[in-house]
């Protein structure tokens, strides 16, 4: 893309929500980093089942040259969709309303995402020091191993002792290193979870205890056992009915 120039493009959900691998948290910060990406559009599951993806998708706009600041979303997933229902224009009236002023809406939202980025670099930074203190560390100890090492005579008892410590500091130490790294690489990289979350969605969750969800597990199934038997007691009624009514087309039947 030229500076300047505008993009539109579909993006399978993965995309944007997954920060498990780095090569998808490195496209994204080239992204955010060159690019203003303005707004997304969460899109239903199923869109484009007709084009062989039945997978959830979203619709990313941005522009080239400008660092992303903000991020207006705008969120059509719980509209279902089918071959007879298809997603038209006219799901997206709303929308190009709003687009011009990215006003927030019970569909809409606004996400300031340098002032996210900012904070999540500044959760890790304590992380990042502690990380650069322990790889310093493992460096000197490294030093007084690979010493200790030149310095060995064959069969110093007491010697041999002082290297297995010292190895064992070493490792440790690398160990704490690369522990508080990934713990500062997985703050910073959970900033490029993208995934559309509408913040205006009513949620509604099941309050029961486990002990009461049991009862109403054990309550469903005596009423299917009570179903059934009452089908059965139907069926066999029905059949006695049909004995008496036409006795010889059912010994017919069975001759």
């Amino acid at each position: 893309m030229k500076p300047g120039s505008r993009c539109g493009i579909v993006l399978d959900e993965g995309v944007l929500f997954r920060v498990d691998a780095e090569a998808f948290v490195q496209t994204k910060r080239k992204l955010f980093e060159e690019c203003d990406v303005y707004c997304i559009v969460s899109l239903p599951g199923g869109v484009f089942s007709s084009a062989g993806a039945g997978v959830k998708t979203n619709l990313v706009f941005f522009d080239k040259g400008k660092q992303t600041e903000r991020i207006w979303y705008y969120d059509l997933s719980d509209i279902k969709v089918g071959k007879k229902t298809p997603l038209t224009l006219t799901h997206f009236e709303e929308f190009f309303g709003l687009l011009p002023q990215r006003a927030d809406s019970e569909r809409s939202w606004t996400v300031d995402f340098a002032v996210r980025l900012q904070t999540a670099l500044a959760e890790a930074h304590p992380f990042r020091e502690k990380a650069a203190k322990f790889t310093a560390i493992a460096s000197k100890l490294d030093d007084e191993l690979t010493a200790l090492r030149k310095a060995k005579v064959p069969g110093d008892e007491i010697q041999r002792e002082e290297i297995q410590i010292a190895q064992e500091r070493w490792k440790s130490a690398l160990r704490d290193a690369r522990e508080a790294a990934a713990k500062a690489t997985t703050i910073e990289n959970a900033v490029y979870d993208l995934k559309a979350v509408n913040p205006h969605r009513m949620v509604e969750e099941d309050t029961r205890t486990p002990l009461e969800i049991i009862q109403s597990i054990e309550e469903k199934g005596r009423e299917a056992t009570a179903a059934l038997s009452r089908l059965q007691t139907l069926l066999a009624t029905e059949d006695l009915i049909l004995n008496k009514t036409y006795p010889d087309e059912k010994r017919a039947k069975k001759g």
